[in-house]
């Protein structure tokens, strides 16, 4: 059984393996065991292949979940940082951008990103496809929803996806693996303020079993799913890593590759780090860079040579420019009564009901329904030194009747929001460091003042205090991290095909939301999952 992980410092508590020699003769080399990675893992060793993934962080053992739930819900400032050189750097902030705080918003292990995520999981919208000729925005993708669609279904069912109809969303084939969740108490005290305004809620689709499938149980309802998950129900990508094992895939953990080796038309060798100082070459007859939208530009920058002198797969001279992440805007504040915060750690209704209402000058959002807003008595108990009665009257004068909206909104692609590497500092390893530029437009700052308006309208409606509101000042990222390997038909304005494969180079490919040419403003992971099955598919064939 896997088991969801928050972030986590990669020292003693790996459980990975012991030996880390290269595999000879490999066919495939994956690096990254995020879903990304794990999923072109699993497809590609069920086909028969041999595949070897190389995963930077740790594999962590389910048997410490407990200890990992309690520090998940300590402060932040209380958590050790997950970055492996200079921790009193999170990230560029130079005068004129906007603070990035990348530590905060990614971990390294068996799994990746979804050791410590949300877990739901929408499709993108089919204008998203078409931002530049529907919307007047952005850039239009090299594939349209149409050839995604089969892919998203598989998806669905390989994360194990629960969920129900939307009438605004795209047009499906099929229903969801699963039925969604039902409307928590929360939402059915939004409910009769958006039947008033007439804004539509509905399901959000959620990578967490509504009942039992494929062979872990249905949810339990802790209310503890973020980002641990102590049932096991919440998909992370360790699922696929298993079944990539039993497959026959060799999979090695704690083995940060420091650069790719390379001729002019194809990678060579990953060389990565082990433990106790090693340096090993895994060489394979393909390369699946599933890092990422930070690590996999940062990689390929390293990966200099007198045949790409401003990195791999850079031709274009694109790797790591248009940096993208969705902006959050959110309100919040307390009833006269009680809102059950926190008894569901997840979002069981959201609102795609303005979504393609989208243009040139307004950007693509979502509404979210809190059913975590305000702190649970855990959090509260934490924050102040007393006890006792003192303690319980605290908790039941500041716990209970706190309610709160979000909001994802989308960032239009810029090329002066990249990554790039930072000239003085490096890793553990000599590697430096990746150095983020994030830069954000008008159109997002003007759609989250349209968010925060509806957002106040609900509210209102309610009868709620309004006790706090994240706006265009203050509205930081959603921590998706998008766009620094674009894909496109046009090698000079792209990094990747609509196959992922890399313009420059015959036998690598690069798989994650790195290749988001616009990011729309849906959670990316099963956009992420279907993207790597159709990876997968060009792998093989090409194999």
């Amino acid at each position: 059984m896997s088991w969801s992980r928050p972030p986590a410092e990669a020292t003693n508590e790996s459980v990975g393996s012991g030996d880390r020699t290269p595999v000879t003769e490999a066919d495939v080399c994956v690096i990254g065991a995020g879903p990304a990675g794990s999923i072109v893992a699993t497809r590609l060793a069920e086909a028969g292949h041999e595949v070897v993934i190389l995963e930077a962080g740790p594999r962590f053992d389910p048997a410490d979940r407990l200890a990992r739930q309690e520090r998940a819900i300590r402060p932040a400032y209380d958590r050790p940082d997950v970055w492996e050189g200079d921790p009193e750097r999170d990230a560029h902030a130079a005068s004129g951008e906007w603070f990035y705080p990348l530590n905060h918003a990614r971990v390294k292990g068996v799994g990746g990103s979804t050791l410590h995520w949300q877990g739901m999981v929408m499709r993108l919208h089919e204008d998203d496809f078409e931002s530049a000729s529907v919307r007047g925005a952005g850039v239009d993708w090299p594939i349209d929803y149409a050839d995604l669609r089969p892919y998203y279904a598989d998806a669905e069912r390989e994360l194990g996806v629960s969920g129900a109809d939307n009438p605004f969303g795209p047009p499906r084939e099929e229903p969801h693996p699963m039925p969604a969740f039902p409307p928590s108490y929360s939402d059915s005290l939004f409910a009769p303020a958006c039947d008033a305004l007439e804004i539509a809620m509905h399901p959000v689709p959620n990578a967490r079993n509504s009942e039992a499938y494929d062979g872990r149980g249905g949810c339990v309802g802790y209310g503890t799913c973020q980002p641990v998950c102590p049932s096991g129900a919440k998909y992370d990508a360790t699922v696929h890593v298993e079944r990539a094992e039993a497959a026959g895939a060799t999979v090695l953990d704690r083995v940060p590759v420091t650069r790719l080796e390379h001729g002019p038309n194809v990678v060579e060798a990953a060389v990565y780090a082990t433990p106790d100082g090693d340096t090993n070459r895994q060489e394979a007859d393909a390369f699946v860079v599933a890092c990422g939208g930070v690590e996999t530009p940062r990689l390929l920058l390293v990966s200099e040579s007198d045949h790409y002198p401003d990195g791999l797969a850079n031709s274009s001279g694109l790797v790591g420019r248009y940096f993208m992440d969705h902006l959050f805007a959110g309100m919040g504040g307390v009833l006269e009564e009680p809102t059950r915060q926190n008894h569901v750690g997840f979002l069981t209704s959201e609102c795609h009901q303005f979504y393609d209402e989208a243009d040139e000058e307004v950007a693509p959002f979502k509404l979210e329904f809190f059913n975590y807003a305000g702190p649970s008595p855990v959090e509260l108990a934490l924050t102040g030194d007393d006890w006792g009665d003192a303690l319980l009257e605290r908790l039941r004068a500041e716990y209970g009747a706190h309610i709160g909206l979000g909001a994802l909104v989308e960032q239009l692609p810029r090329e002066d929001s990249y990554v790039g590497l930072d000239p003085e500092r490096t890793d553990d390893n000599g590697v430096p460091i990746p150095d983020v530029h994030w830069n954000v437009g008008e159109r997002a700052l003007r759609t989250i003042e349209r968010v925060n308006e509806i957002q106040r309208s609900i509210l209102e409606e309610l009868g709620a205090e309004i006790t706090w509101q994240v706006g265009p000042e203050n509205t930081g990222p959603a921590y998706h991290h998008m766009g620094t390997t674009r894909m496109g038909d046009d090698p000079s304005a792209s990094v990747v095909d609509s196959d992922l494969q890399t313009h420059d180079l015959e036998n690598c490919w690069l798989v994650s939301s790195s290749v988001f040419p616009t990011g729309g403003a849906m959670n990316p992971t099963l956009t992420i999952a279907a993207l790597a099955l159709r990876a997968a598919e060009a792998i093989e064939d090409a194999l």
